[in-house]
């Protein structure tokens, strides 16, 4: 049996390669936070509490049009509304005795990768290897916010500008390659990129802010999709 201090090292080292990746992805998300004015200090503590690409990209999408901080927490909260539903399936691999602490703990920490070496572990799970992963993964993805905003400020304008592109580099290297498995899904994307398209191009949507498009788009198309497509347990690997 694992002592505690071991299942926690455990976690730690199974969260260096995601740490590696979080802060590679989230240097380009920073680029785009300085662009937007943020500090380093600003950028480590939007890392910190909010880990997750798309929910940082939405966040600072809202920061440089002034939302208003309940727009700005309802685009964040429907960006990262998975998280729900892996917390509720993670807190099912716990032991029963497990404290309602540890459980709301481990869900503020759930990010895709980490909920994928934790779902994957034998027997009941142990906070304290969420808590190891976390521990390395999280920091790491919030200082490669910082830095990247810090080099955002020291570069050439034109270096950012292109750095900048990487974060749609990285969106499309992780959507385009499950498409290429599933038509529904490469079907699901070219619609999101139309309508997207439709909402910023036409007259009669010329009054909606991007934060609003992105938070209609977002839920009209993962509405249609679950109703049309739902997926069952099989298949989300539950």
């Amino acid at each position: 049996m694992e002592s505690r201090f071991s299942t926690f090292a455990l976690g730690a080292r199974h969260g260096i390669p995601i740490a590696l990746g979080y802060f590679a992805v989230a240097f380009s998300l920073g680029i785009t936070a300085a662009v937007v004015g943020l500090s380093p200090a600003q950028g480590f503590i939007s890392g910190i509490l909010n880990h997750a690409s798309a929910g940082e990209y939405a966040e600072f999408t809202a920061i440089a049009e002034q939302t208003s901080y309940f727009a700005t927490a309802l685009i964040i909260l429907i960006t990262n509304a998975r998280y729900l539903l892996m917390s509720c399936a993670l807190s099912q691999k716990f032991a029963p005795g497990a404290s309602l602490f540890h459980r709301i703990l481990v869900g503020f920490g759930i990010t895709d990768e980490i909920f994928a070496i934790a779902v994957m572990r034998e027997g009941a799970l142990s906070p304290l290897y969420v808590y190891g992963a976390m521990a390395v993964a999280i920091p790491a993805w919030a200082a490669g916010t910082a830095v990247g905003i810090l080099m955002g400020n020291i570069l050439p304008r034109a270096i950012v500008s292109a750095l900048s592109v990487a974060l749609y580099g990285m969106f499309i290297a992780i959507i385009f390659p499950p498409a290429k498995k599933n038509k529904f899904l490469l079907l699901l994307i070219v619609l999101s990129f139309g309508l997207s398209f439709a909402l910023a191009e036409l007259p009669v949507f010329a009054g909606l802010s991007e934060s609003l498009r992105i938070i209609i788009l977002t839920v009209l198309i993962a509405g249609v999709a679950a109703a049309v497509r739902p997926v069952d347990d099989t298949e989300a690997g539950v």
